[in-house]
């Protein structure tokens, strides 16, 4: 049957596909629009699939506050470009809101979303745009209340940074502040005893080894020790830090002149941990032409 423009056009606003892709697929199929559109995602799950193993490292956090719980979503692309496309940004609010839901990202990946599993979503989006993207990890935090805050937003509720900060009392003001706190300084842990042990260890034994090259007796290094440890622990916890703020106070001094108290906090960026493996131009370009 003959393929009018018009059908063209449907495929296309259907699909997102390109124009010669959404006429090729509707030749291939005597014009049937269904068996076009199975075509269609069939070639760009294939497409899909031969990005997968490019290093998604850009992307964005999206923060999401229900009550007294919030969560945390970390989704990523290959290039910040393609964080400020408009589809990408709506994709990562949508699995935002599903992950109000579920518990683990692994139950995130399985959740519905419109129709289809926050997997099938990405590996749509990855077709349609055209890059690698992930659905990396989501974190929750629950308290009497809880605040968000996005650092470097690309829009409304996600950016490059996402906190998520727990807390009792009223000042929620006080509490958005500290949330800035912890996207600016980026805490090890609360305060001493929900930091992990093999952390502070391994620094009392970098001390240690720093101290013994004074050559001073071991009485003498142990005091040093001591003092170097307090001020290390007062450095990654954010109760004992300085308050960005007002300086002359520790954040746990400034929440309780505010009349709160920090519960627990959850500070997200994106691409951290991730490593991204270096070409040089001529191997990128190589690469290129070969397909």
């Amino acid at each position: 049957m003959a393929i009018t423009a018009a059908d063209v056009k449907k495929l296309r606003e259907s699909t997102g596909a390109g124009m010669m892709d959404a006429k090729k697929a509707l030749t291939e199929n005597d014009g049937d629009m269904d068996k076009a559109v199975d075509w269609l995602r069939t070639k760009g799950l294939a497409k899909a699939a031969k990005k997968s193993d490019r290093t998604a490292a850009e992307g964005l956090v999206a923060v999401k506050v229900d009550g007294g719980m919030g969560v945390a979503v970390e989704v990523n692309s290959e290039t910040d470009f393609v964080a400020k496309n408009a589809e990408f940004q709506s994709l990562v609010s949508g699995i935002a809101d599903v992950a109000v839901t579920v518990d683990s990202v692994e139950s995130l990946a399985e959740a519905d979303m419109g129709g289809k599993p926050v997997k099938e979503a990405i590996t749509t989006a990855i077709a349609k745009i055209g890059e690698n993207m992930t659905l990396r990890r989501m974190e929750k935090l629950s308290g009497d209340n809880v605040v968000a805050y996005v650092h470097n937003a690309a829009t409304d509720g996600m950016g490059k940074i996402g906190v998520l900060v727990a807390f009792t009392g009223d000042d929620a003001a006080t509490a958005r502040q500290i949330a800035m706190h912890v996207a600016a300084v980026n805490p090890a842990a609360l305060n001493e005893n929900d930091l992990d042990p093999a952390i502070v260890e391994k620094e009392k034994a970098v001390q240690m080894d720093i101290a013994r090259e004074s050559g001073k007796p071991e009485q003498v290094i142990e005091k040093m020790i001591e003092g170097r440890m307090k001020k290390y622990l007062a450095e990654i916890t954010l109760e004992n830090q300085s308050f960005v703020v007002n300086p002359d106070l520790t954040v746990a001094a400034a929440a309780k002149e505010a009349g709160i108290t920090v519960t627990g906090f959850v500070r997200m960026e994106v691409g951290e941990g991730i490593t991204v493996e270096k070409e040089d131009f001529a191997a990128e370009v190589a690469k290129a032409a070969k397909g």
